[in-house]
């Protein structure tokens, strides 16, 4: 389409202008903003947002896990398969003991077994074993007093022997009354906390594990599971406790042995 300058007999045809040749004239165009793929265009260097997926959601490749992580959790499996196994041990040496020095009375053919003791007590100390060992350096990790005193394998060692004379004076001695037993067996078990492990989230967890333990096995003892020579503390004999406090203390020695150059467990932001 064209249009007639007005100059007479010299008039000639001009080409009318275009719509994007005045888009691109108005004084409007300069302020309008460029659109986002061309300012990525003109902008080197800058990330371009990935287009969205048909769920708007854009994509997003899985991120691995960190070794670290991998690692945590590695240990973490070792050092509890470790703690199981020592409190199955344990659980067999020392209860063998007790029934054979008549301290616990199983049923007939619980004794005629190979273990000579109920099937259910060794998986269950190994899982109390395990919890325990596990729980000793995460507390003192939480209260930021990692413990160090007498770290080395040697004192673990001799942690579990006194722990076992322990529990076999606790069969062996004879005393007038079991309040002497027992007086004696509590000041062997706080000399033990002392001699190993001398740290306040020691005692507080010794004290707890042996008030738990306790009260679960007055619960198996009243239903008829076991049952104990002379009872003189309800249903059991109030020696018992001490038994389970050095329990935990040695327990918990050797899992903080074992946690020693474990690197913590990692924190993802």
């Amino acid at each position: 389409m064209t249009y007639l300058l007005p100059s007479g007999p010299s008039a000639r045809r001009a080409p009318m202008p275009r719509l994007h040749d005045h888009f691109w004239s108005c004084p409007c165009a300069a302020r309008r903003p460029s659109p986002p793929r061309a300012r990525a265009a003109l902008t080197p260097g800058m990330l371009v947002t990935p287009a969205p997926t048909a769920a708007g959601v854009p994509h997003s490749d899985p991120v691995p896990q960190s070794p670290r992580v991998s690692s945590w959790h590695h240990d973490l499996v070792q050092r509890s398969l470790v703690l199981f196994s020592v409190g199955v041990v344990l659980a067999l040496v020392l209860n063998l003991l007790q029934i054979q020095r008549n301290v616990t009375l199983f049923p007939d053919e619980v004794i005629a077994t190979i273990f000579s003791s109920a099937w259910w007590v060794p998986p269950c100390c190994g899982t109390a074993a395990a919890v325990v060992g596990l729980l000793y350096p995460c507390i003192d990790s939480h209260l930021g007093e990692p413990h160090k005193f007498k770290r080395e394998w040697a004192s673990v060692m001799r942690c579990i022997a006194v722990f076992v004379g322990i529990n076999h004076a606790s069969a062996k001695l004879d005393f007038a009354n079991n309040v002497q037993l027992s007086l004696t067996l509590a000041a062997l078990s706080l000399g033990l906390w002392w001699t190993f492990d001398r740290s306040r989230s020691g005692l507080g967890l010794g004290i707890t594990i042996a008030f738990l333990a306790t009260l679960i096995t007055q619960f198996l003892v009243y239903n008829g599971v076991y049952q104990y020579t002379s009872p003189d503390f309800l249903y059991i004999r109030s020696w018992l406790p001490c038994i389970f406090f050095s329990g935990g203390v040695t327990v918990g020695n050797i899992g903080r042995q074992l946690a020693m150059g474990v690197p913590e467990k990692p924190h993802s932001d």
